[in-house]
């Protein structure tokens, strides 16, 4: 394939601890960026995760978005709602924000890479290679399934993929190539196969910004599912949590979440204290303010999704019972709150920053169950959705108990395998709304959308197969030669 020139806004080593500075080369790094220690290495790898979100345009994009009517219209909100593509990179919550975010992320791993090479990768290094490999493998699965197509085993290699970038770069252009998603792919394995067993938890002062071999498992089902390769889904999935273990680190939505008022429910969700959180990251964003005002998001009519018989279990799930506010044009769940940090002590105005939790025990529990439901282990997928539903339906009893029966009455045109897998998407939706999640399995299993106005004028339909599933790249990389994703 040919390689083109890409401004990929891949910083140089004194980026990565520059605060933000937008000329990357005019000045002397400190002295960390020197990497001559294991604890430098270890330090540059706080950056190698993004600093970017990417929940408020996924789940603008999604059917968890609808048209409450309000007048005001936020082109962050508004843009990936209507399926325009956003141009500003300097906008947080934006896909180029996003996207320049992990590349400079991807910088840092690999420049810690590069430095645990030059040391010779002796034993003090290994916990930082295994952890830089995983956080690459990890940046580039986003990148991937964001600004690419979903993987395809039969298109997949053909499919243009994003840059898969394994040297540090010194320049901030260089040369380039999107590959194909297959090849994306097989990178994407590669690194996390190495890099896993390396980690020490033991390694980490606050384990749960940082891949554990527990979030590296749990990071393994989402990528295997995407690959569909169920089988890998369901024994990374069982390396997270042996046994029934996951239970005990679901959120606890029907007892403890369901007596907490809405700040104290703020301030949990998204805490290192929280069992279910595996990976939290903090990201320059907005959306902890904002996203409860957002015109495009939890309507009325999305609202409804909550009933109770709206799902196959026919009871409401508890989270339905902490939707706040008193009309559609604030209803939220609180489970963001925004930090401002203030550049300076003079400053008057602070940068909006929030806690995003990257991969939950949630996220592993319905992986499993959808990989078991796929592989036709019904017993095993049915035991999964039980073991959530324990945590969901307040005053849960044993009438409670997830059936086959329940999903093939509810999804009554389906097969019992598409009614399970059916019911996991169903509790999925609800489980993740304000969480970008949504959008993932959109993509993934090509699922249809309409955007209707809330006037009923106006629709917008996005099928299967729309090239606009695909968020186009930043228009600096088109600029430079990286080839557009179709529009």
């Amino acid at each position: 394939m040919k390689k083109n020139k890409l401004f990929i806004y891949i910083a140089a080593s004194g980026l990565l601890f520059a605060g933000g500075c937008n000329k990357f080369l005019d000045h002397q790094p400190d002295d960390r960026t020197e990497l001559n220690n294991a604890v430098k290495v270890a330090e540059l790898l706080a950056n190698s995760y993004p600093h970017g979100n990417y929940i408020p345009f996924a789940e603008a994009m999604s059917d968890n978005a609808g048209d409450k009517g309000s007048t005001t219209r936020v082109l962050p909100n508004s843009s990936p709602w209507n399926y325009i593509d956003q141009i500003d990179a300097d906008s947080e919550d934006t896909p180029p924000f996003y996207w320049n975010s992990c590349y400079k992320a991807i910088a840092a791993a690999n420049y810690a890479l590069e430095a645990i090479e030059k040391a010779g990768n002796t034993p003090e290094y290994a916990a930082s290679k295994g952890e830089a490999l995983v956080a690459r493998a990890y940046v580039h699965f986003m990148l991937v399934t964001l600004f690419a197509k979903s993987y395809d085993p039969a298109t997949a290699s053909t499919d243009p993929g994003i840059p898969y970038v394994t040297l540090p770069q010194r320049t901030v252009e260089g040369d380039y190539n999107r590959g194909t998603v297959a090849s994306v792919y097989e990178n994407i394995e590669k690194d996390l196969l190495e890099g896993l067993p390396l980690i020490r938890n033991e390694k980490y002062k606050v384990p749960k910004y940082h891949f554990t071999t527990q979030a590296a498992h749990a990071f393994a089902t989402r990528f295997y599912l995407f690959k569909r390769d169920y089988q890998k889904v369901i024994e990374h999935a069982n390396v997270v949590f042996p046994g029934n273990t996951i239970v005990d680190n679901l959120r606890p939505w029907n007892t403890i979440y369901n007596s907490l008022g809405y700040y104290e429910l703020q301030a949990l969700y998204t805490n290192s204290t929280e069992t279910a959180n595996l990976l939290l990251q903090e990201a320059a964003s907005y959306w902890g303010r904002e996203y409860a005002g957002y015109n495009y998001g939890l309507s009325s009519s999305v609202r409804l999704i909550f009933d109770g018989n709206k799902n196959p279990s026919g009871k409401e799930l508890a989270m339905g019972s902490k939707i706040y506010g008193g009309t559609e044009l604030v209803y939220n769940i609180p489970k963001f709150r925004m930090h401002s940090v203030k550049k300076t002590i003079s400053s008057n105005f602070g940068n909006g920053y929030n806690m995003v939790p990257l991969i939950t025990s949630e996220e592993v529990l319905f992986n499993r169950a959808e990989a078991n439901a796929m592989l036709g282990k019904n017993v095993e997928a049915i035991a999964d959705i039980d073991h959530y539903l324990s945590k969901r339906i307040v005053d849960y009893s044993a009438s409670d108990k997830f059936s086959e029966e329940k999903a093939t009455d509810f999804f009554s045109s389906l097969s019992v395998k598409d009614a399970l897998v059916g019911t996991v998407l169903n509790f999925k939706r609800q489980e993740f709304m304000h969480e970008g999640l949504r959008w993932l399995d959109i993509v993934r299993l090509k699922i249809p959308i309409e955007h209707i106005s809330a006037n009923g004028k106006e629709k917008i339909v996005l099928k299967g197969d729309d090239p606009r599933r695909v968020i186009q790249i930043p228009q600096e990389a088109v600029a430079a030669g990286l080839t557009a994703n179709p529009r």
